[in-house]
C-alpha cells in the first residue's frame, strides 16, 4: 500500500514563506518522479512543480518558478516544496504526487499515479 502524507501547510501572511513536505512509503521512491499540484476553491487542480527521480531535473509552473523550490531526499523518501513570497492567489490545497520515472518531467496530472490527501495553504492579504 502506497502512503503519501503531506505536512507543513497553514496560514501565512502575504510575502511569507512555508515549506511543505511529503513523506512517501510503499513504493520504490527513487524510481518515481515526484510532483506538487494545487487546487484552489472553484478551480481545477494545477501543476506547481516536479522533480526527476534523481533530483537532477526540475520543472515549475511559470508563475511559481521564481518563488518556489522543489527538492527531494531519496534516502528519507521525502519531497519538499519551499514556497517564498507567497501571495493570496497561492491559497489552495497542495497535493504531493508520484509518477513513474520518465525521460521528461510530466506536468499533467494524468501522468501521476499516486496522490497524497493534500495540505491546506492559506495566504492572507
Amino acid at each position: 500500500q502506497v502512503d503519501m502524507v503531506e505536512s507543513g501547510g497553514g496560514l501565512v501572511q502575504t510575502g511569507g514563506s512555508l515549506r511543505l513536505s511529503c513523506v512517501v512509503s510503499g513504493l520504490t521512491f527513487s524510481l518515481h518522479t515526484m510532483g506538487w499540484f494545487r487546487q484552489a476553491p472553484g478551480k481545477e487542480r494545477e501543476f506547481v512543480a516536479a522533480i526527476s527521480w534523481s533530483g537532477g531535473s526540475t520543472a515549475y509552473a511559470d508563475s511559481m518558478k521564481a518563488r518556489f523550490t522543489i527538492s527531494r531526499d531519496n534516502a528519507k523518501n521525502t519531497v519538499d516544496l519551499q514556497m517564498n513570497s507567497l501571495k493570496p492567489e497561492d491559497t489552495a490545497v497542495y497535493y504531493c504526487a508520484a509518477g513513474y520515472r520518465k525521460a521528461e518531467i510530466p506536468r499533467h496530472e494524468g501522468a501521476y499515479v499516486y496522490w497524497g490527501q493534500g495540505t491546506q495553504v492559506t495566504v492572507s492579504s
